[in-house]
């Protein structure tokens, strides 16, 4: 083209460029797939997989809505040794909150599709059987705070002490827990399955978490966490920061 434009300045050929501008144009007009639309659906395209969690962060992200629950929980049980008035309602609500999206959402997601993989590699079987076995205890020690999280348990003194003991215990369980996974698990599942299969396992764990929660599942349970929060006056961030 640069050659053919030298051609045409040094002839003084005004209709050869005319023409050769309104071929251009038309040319772009003609470009689906290579003009300005085509490189729009590409930016779109690029911006849906900068998107997109790996099954490592997802699983990550989610201790992170744990972590917010434990702060819950150890505010239940603080009031409860201070013998403070704890509404029933948010302790029911993060009790479901596990029992729906901790236990039967993201913990059958390490033992449906996670240890199964590490036990047939035999790679960290130990770790995997007591993540296992906690995952258990986990849903005893919830089946006792959904029980006791009513109006009537928490006026009856042997039931707030019973109920701080199984928040004790859970929060005692669920940290060292949530950080071992982190720490030890999460990473090494790079290392027992291919680059496919690991991307394979990010898209098995949205369609799950779409099909048991709807669209922006996290990002809904993640603000049910915060209401609750705000509710109990330990939503704001800046409280816990130490003064000095």
């Amino acid at each position: 083209m640069e050659v053919s434009r030298r051609k045409l300045v040094v002839a003084g050929a005004t209709r050869g460029i005319t023409g050769l501008a309104a071929g251009l144009s038309r040319g772009l007009a003609k470009e689906p797939s290579g003009g300005s639309a085509g490189r729009e659906g590409k930016r779109d395209k690029e911006a849906e997989h900068e998107e997109e969690v790996s099954p490592a962060e997802d699983l990550m992200r989610e201790h992170g809505a744990l972590k917010r629950i434990l702060l819950v929980f150890g505010e239940s049980l603080h009031r409860l040794h201070a013998n403070q008035d704890l509404p029933p309602k948010a302790l029911a609500d993060t009790a479901g909150i596990v029992r729906s999206f901790v236990e039967d959402y993201h913990e059958k997601l390490e033992e449906d599709y996670l240890f199964p993989r590490f036990k047939k590699a035999n790679k960290l079987v130990d770790l995997v059987d007591v993540l296992l076995a906690q995952h258990r205890a986990g849903r005893r020690l919830t089946d006792t705070v959904l029980r006791l999280s009513t109006a009537q348990s928490l006026k009856n003194a042997d039931d707030r002490k019973t109920l701080a003991e199984v928040l004790h215990l859970f929060i005692r369980m669920y940290n060292p827990h949530a950080a071992r996974e982190d720490t030890v698990l999460f990473p090494a599942l790079h290392g027992i399955v291919s680059a496919h299969e690991y991307d394979s396992l990010g898209e098995d764990f949205e369609k799950k978490e779409q099909q048991l929660f709807g669209a922006d599942g996290f990002e809904k349970m993640v603000d049910r966490i915060a209401a609750i929060e705000k509710s109990l006056g330990i939503y704001d961030l800046a409280q816990f920061t130490p003064r000095g």
